[in-house]
């Protein structure tokens, strides 16, 4: 397993350019997760660190061998893809064991690999199927044997999960993790859901327009969002736009004035965000309670399961939604279309951009 290192990786195809001067490492055994919408430039990143598109500028390091410019067959790393790419003729086993046939590994050692490498996926009592008569779930695993056969330095994942329906996905995605954790491996997940980068990454890298937005730990890219856009992408977020005003309050451009924290102040913010499930809604009440709240009206509920979702509009008309947790507990508040709240959050919540 190695680190990754991009120091000022461009890709430009004429005067489109895909990605725009990427510098990030990835640390050794690390699971990193590449999220960001479509055509925001990560499958291409991963294609660079792959060997497969080359880079226009700037290098890229698998530890402290630069492969820039090495084809895909020398920079040894594992490969999964959307596709599974499996071959219809080959059974399980001799899907698994192509790479290591290609790299002239002795036969014996071989099999023994590739029994290993299917154990490991959980499919090694299925060694002598045909793909055709596996699940998705099972063929993904399938590729994933393959990818990790051949003990590679790194793996590579671009959208591995997003051809499987939601039950497989979470199955396959628990299994990536545990799999990842065991061999240790240096390991890239491109992903546009941003549930599956929560769920199984380290860190992940926002990416939008070519460019890295942000890079943190699930927890610091949701509960401080460097950028409007990453509170916008990841979670739910209610945005207001307006300005800070003297006296350490931020006045919306529909009127409403909020409170701020001190240590939420920045000079020249123009967005206030506030998390849905920050938000607590006070039937009857009147004011705003410690001042971090806003006097609104219900106007819609939607059961989600295990929270229900709430929309009220302020006296703007400004929309806010509130997630409260269906836990069931007595004194719950039961709330109607048309009801009067105050709409308030902890200090701490609050978010500028």
């Amino acid at each position: 397993m190695s680190q990754i290192t991009l120091s000022h990786v461009s890709k430009r195809y004429g005067a489109l350019t895909s990605v725009d001067d990427v510098s990030l490492e990835i640390r050794q055994g690390e699971f990193a997760a590449f999220l960001g919408p479509s055509g925001c430039g990560k499958t291409t990143t991963l294609r660079m660190i792959a060997g497969l598109t080359l880079a226009s500028e700037g290098t890229i390091r698998f530890g402290s061998r630069d492969v820039t410019h090495l084809p895909p067959f020398l920079r040894n790393a594992g490969l999964v893809f959307q596709g599974y790419a499996l071959f219809p003729h080959m059974s399980v086993a001799q899907n698994v064991a192509f790479g290591l046939e290609m790299r002239k590994v002795e036969r014996a050692q071989a099999q023994a690999r590739v029994m290993q490498a299917l154990a490991l996926v959980k499919l090694d009592h299925l060694a002598d199927r045909l793909p055709r008569q596996l699940s998705g779930g099972q063929q993904q695993r399938v590729a994933l044997a393959r990818a990790i056969v051949y003990e590679p330095e790194v793996l590579l994942l671009d959208e591995p999960l997003s051809a499987l329906d939601a039950k497989l996905r979470n199955e396959v995605r628990n299994d990536l993790r545990r799999l990842q954790s065991t061999l240790g491996l240096t390991t890239i997940f491109v992903t546009h859901d941003q549930d599956e980068a929560l769920s199984v990454a380290d860190r992940i890298v926002v990416m939008s327009a070519g460019k890295v937005e942000q890079i943190g730990t699930p927890r610091e890219i949701y509960q401080r969002p460097a950028t409007r856009f990453v509170a916008e992408f990841i979670g739910s977020t209610n945005l207001f736009p307006g300005r800070i005003e003297a006296g350490g309050r931020f006045v919306t451009a529909g009127g409403e004035s909020f409170a701020m924290p001190r240590e939420g102040r920045r000079d020249g913010a123009s967005t206030f965000a506030v998390r849905p499930e920050q938000i607590r809604l006070t039937k009857g009440a009147t004011g705003e309670g410690d001042g971090f709240g806003v006097p609104a009206t219900v106007s819609g509920i939607v059961y989600r399961g295990a929270l229900t979702e709430i929309v009220v509009q302020t006296a703007s008309g400004a929309p806010l939604v509130a997630h409260l947790q269906n836990d069931g507990r007595d004194g719950e508040v039961r709330l109607e279309p048309g009801d009067v709240v105050v709409a308030s959050w902890p200090a701490g919540a609050a978010m500028l951009f």
